[in-house]
């Protein structure tokens, strides 16, 4: 073998093994967050933190003054460590809407993104007032048998168009748009669910659903946002808002 064939095959090798990935440097969706048509190019001032990554400041117990047990933050990331504490919300309350968050959970595990959210004296739960958005191991809990149960689904009433969840202990990257009366559901850069909201055609829907015994279930066009402990230990971070 002549010294320049040697150089050329040592190069080739080179160039091989940069592009091969190491065991742990595999990216999550929080790590090379898609663009969404832009909507990151506008100005950081027009977007608000709902989460610090240290506290739970500006979160409190459904029906609470303060947070309850079970929810941790630990390295920028909040956490259901010890399940059965019950559902956190935002102080605040949202219209119409951008929000942007991302989600892991544990094995077979299951939780969700509330919206529209109130505090009503019938409503003992999230869910009885605010739809959701469903965050699922798709293929390891029992809901994900039903496709409008499935991860980034309008849980019970719209299945999503196809399903990009990553698998479990991965961080996807969900978006719940809320404008002129539409309902966008988006994972991992792609719209997955496009819905009505507040009109005949939701009303129906509703009328289908589970939620048809729930009578106050997406009456309201502003509300909390709310994280759900369904007994499994699930993970958020990089949680923002933007009001429309």
């Amino acid at each position: 073998m002549t010294a320049k064939t040697l150089l050329l095959a040592c190069c080739a090798l080179a160039v091989s093994g940069c592009s091969e990935q190491r065991p742990g440097d595999a990216q999550t969706a929080g790590d090379n967050a898609p663009d969404f048509g832009g909507e990151q190019a506008k100005e950081q001032s027009e977007w608000r933190e709902l989460f610090d990554g240290e506290t739970l400041t500006g979160w409190r117990g459904y029906k609470m003054d303060s947070a309850p047990s079970g929810w941790t933050v630990e390295d920028g990331v909040l956490c259901v460590c010890e399940p059965g504490g019950g559902d956190i919300v935002t102080i605040g309350t949202f219209s119409e809407f951008d929000l942007e968050f991302e989600w892991a959970v544990s094995e077979g595990g299951n939780s969700g993104v509330f919206y529209f959210v109130n505090e009503t004296e019938d409503a003992s739960h999230t869910y009885e007032t605010g739809p959701e958005y469903q965050i699922l191991d798709d293929d390891g809990h029992k809901d994900g048998q039903r496709a409008d149960h499935r991860s980034g689904s309008l849980y019970d009433m719209v299945a999503p168009s196809f399903g990009n969840a990553l698998p479990v202990g991965e961080f996807n990257h969900g978006r719940i748009v809320v404008q002129d009366g539409r309902i966008e559901h988006w994972l991992n850069g792609e719209k997955i669910v496009e819905s009505p909201f507040n009109n005949d055609e939701w009303r129906d829907m509703v009328a289908g659903s589970k939620f048809v015994s729930m009578p106050e279930f997406g009456t309201f066009s502003s509300g909390h946002i709310a994280l759900q402990d369904h007994g499994y230990k699930v993970w958020f971070r990089n949680i923002r808002i933007r009001e429309l």
